[in-house]
C-alpha cells in the first residue's frame, strides 16, 4: 500500500463528497431570494409557501455540506502536514476569512430564515435570505482563493523550506482566483436552478402543488438557462488563464503532445498516453490556438515540453473536460427547449420535457465533479504548481494501514450520511409546499396569512400585527 495514493484517495474522496452540497446551496440560496423577494412584494401566501419549502431544502443540504466539510481541514494536519507546514503562513489565511466574514453570515441568517417566521417583518426575512446567498457566494470565494493559491501561487517567498505571504492581495487575486470563482459560481447557480428546475417538474408530474411547482419552475428555468450561458463566458476566460499560466494542464485536456502553432480542438479521440499520440481523433483545425490565445496561429505547448513524471494523467483529465463539456451542452439544449416552450405556453403540458428534466437532477452534480476533476488532476504532480510535488506533501508518520482503516470508515459514514440527506430531501418533497396555515404556522407568520387581510396592507408588520389562518393573533 503506498501511504501517497492513499492519502490523495481519501482526500479526493471527502472533498468529491462534499463538493456535492456547496454548489447546490449556493444555486438553491439566489432562487430563494427571488421567491422570498416575490413574498415581500405581494404578501400572497402562495409565494410563503414555495420560500419556505425550499428553506427546508436548503437547510437539510446545508447541514449536510457542514458536516461533510469539517474533516477536510483535519486531513491537513493529518495526512498532509508537511503541506500544512509549507502553505500554513498562506492558507490559513483565506480559511479563516471563510469562517468569519462568510460561514457565519450563512449560518446566522439562516437561523432567521428558519425560526424567524412570525417574529420578523418581510423586508426582514428577505433581507435574511439575500444575506444567507451573499454568504454563501463569499463563502465559495475564499475556499476559491485558497485552491487557487495552489494552481498559481504568487505574492510569497520561500524562506527555510517555507512558503511566507508577502503581498496578501497578490495572494488572494493570483491569475486563477476570478476566472476559477466565476465559472464555479455559474455552475453552483446551474446547480441549484436545475435541482429546483427538476424537482419542480417531479412535482407536476405527480399532480402535486401544481400551481406552486409552476411557479418555482419558471424561475428556475430562467435561473438556469442564464447561469449556463455565463458558464460559456466564464470558461473561456479560465479556458485562456489556464493557457497562459498552465500550459501543461492545458495540453492534458486536450491531449496535446508536440508544442505548435494553429493547435487543433479534439472534439473526440482515445489517448495513448504510452505511445504519446491521440488514436480515432476528430479535430477542429486551429480552434485550440484561438481559444486560448485569440489567435488561430498562436503557439500551443504539448506535453512533451515536460517531463513524463511531471505530466497529468492523461485519460482522466481528457475525458473529464469532455464529460464536462457535453454535460453542458445538454444543459443549454434543455433549458432553451424549456425556455421555447414557456414562451408558446406548453411547457406545463410536455410531459415528456419534463421527464427529462427530472431525470437531468444528478447531471450538475456530475459536472461539479469532473471539473473539479480536471482542475486538481490536471495540476499533478503538484500539490502546490511548480513549487511543492504532492508526494512531499503528505504527513512522514502516518502509514498507509491508519490512512486506509480511516478511509473506509469515512465511506460508511458519508455512506450514512448521504442516506439521511436523501432521505429528508424525499420526504419533504413527497410532501411538497404546505397549505397556508401549516406553512404560516400556528401563530402566523407574515401579514398575507391575516384573514381579511389584502396583499396591499404588507409592511405593518411585526409579532403584533400577524395572525394565523385561524384568525388567533401572533
Amino acid at each position: 500500500m503506498d501511504a501517497v495514493i492513499l492519502a490523495r484517495l481519501q482526500f479526493a474522496f471527502t472533498v468529491g463528497f462534499h463538493f456535492l452540497f456547496p454548489p447546490l446551496t449556493i444555486g438553491m440560496a439566489w432562487v430563494i431570494v427571488g421567491t422570498m423577494w416575490k413574498w415581500k412584494r405581494t404578501g400572497e401566501d402562495f409565494w410563503l409557501r414555495i420560500s419556505r419549502f425550499w428553506i427546508k431544502l436548503f437547510a437539510i443540504t446545508f447541514a449536510t455540506g457542514v458536516a461533510t466539510g469539517i474533516t477536510m481541514e483535519f486531513q491537513f494536519g493529518t495526512n498532509w502536514a508537511e503541506y500544512s507546514r509549507f502553505v500554513g503562513d498562506i492558507f490559513g489565511a483565506p480559511l479563516a476569512a471563510e469562517a468569519i466574514f462568510a460561514f457565519f453570515l450563512e449560518s446566522s441568517f439562516l437561523g432567521v430564515l428558519l425560526f424567524g417566521f412570525g417574529r420578523f417583518s418581510r423586508t426582514t426575512l428577505f433581507v435574511a435570505a439575500l444575506l444567507v446567498a451573499i454568504g454563501a457566494t463569499l463563502s465559495a470565494f475564499w475556499i476559491i482563493v485558497a485552491n487557487s493559491w495552489m494552481q498559481t501561487p504568487a505574492g510569497f517567498e520561500l524562506v527555510g523550506g517555507r512558503a511566507e505571504l508577502t503581498d496578501f492581495w497578490a495572494a488572494v487575486f493570483n491569475p486563477s482566483t476570478m476566472p476559477r470563482y466565476t465559472h464555479t459560481i455559474a455552475a453552483s447557480l446551474t446547480t441549484g436552478a436545475l435541482f429546483v428546475m427538476g424537482v419542480s417538474a417531479l412535482l407536476l408530474r405527480r399532480g402535486k402543488s401544481v400551481e406552486e411547482a409552476k411557479a418555482s419552475l419558471r424561475i428556475a428555468l430562467i435561473l438556469a438557462f442564464a447561469a449556463n450561458l455565463a458558464q460559456l463566458g466564464t470558461g473561456h476566460w479560465h479556458g485562456m488563464q489556464v493557457a497562459e499560466t498552465q500550459p501543461t494542464k492545458l495540453a492534458a485536456t486536450e491531449g496535446l503532445f508536440d508544442t505548435q502553432r494553429g493547435a487543433p480542438f479534439v472534439v473526440f479521440a482515445i489517448p495513448n498516453a504510452e505511445e504519446e499520440r491521440l488514436d480515432a481523433a476528430v479535430e477542429v483545425p486551429g480552434l485550440l490556438s484561438w481559444l486560448s490565445f485569440a489567435d488561430f496561429d498562436a503557439e500551443v505547448k504539448g506535453l512533451r515540453e515536460v517531463p513524463p513524471e511531471e505530466r497529468p494523467p492523461l485519460g482522466e483529465v481528457f475525458f473529464s473536460f469532455r464529460a464536462m463539456l457535453a454535460l453542458w451542452g445538454w444543459f443549454m439544449l434543455l433549458t432553451s427547449v424549456g425556455l421555447f416552450l414557456l414562451w408558446r405556453r406548453r411547457l406545463f403540458e410536455q410531459r415528456w420535457w419534463l421527464r427529462l428534466a427530472v431525470w437531468t437532477i444528478p447531471l450538475p452534480f456530475v459536472a461539479n465533479e469532473v471539473g473539479w476533476m480536471v482542475a486538481e488532476l490536471g495540476r499533478q504532480p503538484w500539490a502546490v504548481q511548480d513549487v511543492l510535488l504532492t508526494r512531499d506533501a503528505i504527513s512522514v508518520n502516518v502509514p498507509a494501514w491508519q490512512i486506509l482503516a480511516s478511509l473506509l470508515l469515512f465511506g460508511l459514514v458519508y455512506a450514512l450520511l448521504f442516506v439521511a440527506w436523501f432521505y429528508l430531501l424525499r420526504k419533504h418533497v413527497r410532501k411538497g409546499p404546505e397549505p397556508a396555515a401549516v406553512a404560516s404556522g400556528a401563530a402566523g407568520e407574515g401579514a398575507a396569512a391575516v384573514p381579511g387581510r389584502s396583499a396591499a396592507d404588507s409592511d405593518a408588520e411585526g409579532p403584533a400585527a400577524v395572525a394565523g389562518d385561524d384568525g388567533k393573533g401572533g
